[in-house]
């Protein structure tokens, strides 16, 4: 059984953001970086899957040089081969293009199971993998919280809303996003960093693939921090004038009530 887990790296949660000079981008430089937390737990079902039923687990990550920090991390959790997609403006690639990245890294895969997070920590985007399973003809179910593998199948459980759950099984190959905090992560072992280094990383570049970033999907023109401002208003009148004012303030301005 061949699974592909798709990783994205993002800044550690601890990591002050800062702009940059240009005003387009956080200062990145000095940051340090991680694997993307729901990517984190897709890999660990992967690996799970793996330990009980045999194949092989394959990270696939999109991103600059600095990338293979998380490659290396995958790689020593258990995952036996990595390829990396080299492409220094991945930022400019909205869920369709980074969908479109990924799956003509996964052409010559073939894999039985492919799985991503639920969503990116950093920005926020929850449509890639559906996008890929479809780009990639595969059936797919999103928000897992359990995977069974039967004979040719899966037997998958979705969370809905209001405590429900759904029971699903689907035949293989098929591509699954996988809901955070389903199983316990496990730590890179001595004896995994070590075996990292000597295992294979597949560099790909995006020109290779037939996919540029020469038109991207998004374009930054100015990001900023929240304004911070105070302002006291005084309500004149009654008290039951002042009450009024007051209220009708925190319902339809502030909205809280």
């Amino acid at each position: 059984m061949k699974i592909v887990v798709a990783i994205k790296q993002v800044p550690a949660r601890d990591s002050q953001l800062r702009i940059s000079s240009s005003g387009k981008w956080i200062e990145d430089a000095d940051l340090s970086y991680e694997i993307n937390e729901p990517d984190a737990y897709a890999l660990e079902a992967g690996l799970q899957l793996k330990e009980k039923h045999g194949g092989e687990v394959v990270a696939l990550c999109a991103g600059p040089a600095r990338a293979a920090q998380t490659i290396r991390e995958a790689l020593a959790k258990g995952a036996d081969r990595a390829i990396h997609i080299e492409e220094e403006d991945i930022g400019s690639y909205d869920p369709l293009a980074a969908s479109r990245l990924l799956a003509a890294a996964l052409k010559s895969e073939s894999p039985d199971l492919v799985l991503t997070g639920l969503q990116s920590d950093d920005l926020g985007y929850g449509q890639t993998g559906v996008i890929l399973a479809e780009l990639m003809g595969l059936p797919h179910a999103t928000i897992i919280m359990e995977v069974e593998k039967q004979d040719g199948a899966i037997r998958v459980k979705r969370e809905l809303e209001d405590g429900w759950f759904q029971h699903v099984e689907m035949p293989l190959p098929a591509l699954l996003t996988i809901q955070s905090g389903i199983s316990k992560l496990r730590y890179a072992t001595l004896m995994g960093i070590k075996k990292a280094k000597t295992k294979e990383i597949k560099r790909l570049a995006a020109a290779d693939l037939g996919v540029s970033s020469a038109n991207p999907g998004i374009t930054l023109d100015r990001i900023y921090a929240p304004e911070r401002t105070k302002r006291t208003q005084l309500f004149e009148g009654s008290p039951k004038e002042a009450a009024t004012q007051l209220v009708e303030k925190l319902k339809f301005e502030a909205r809280v009530i």
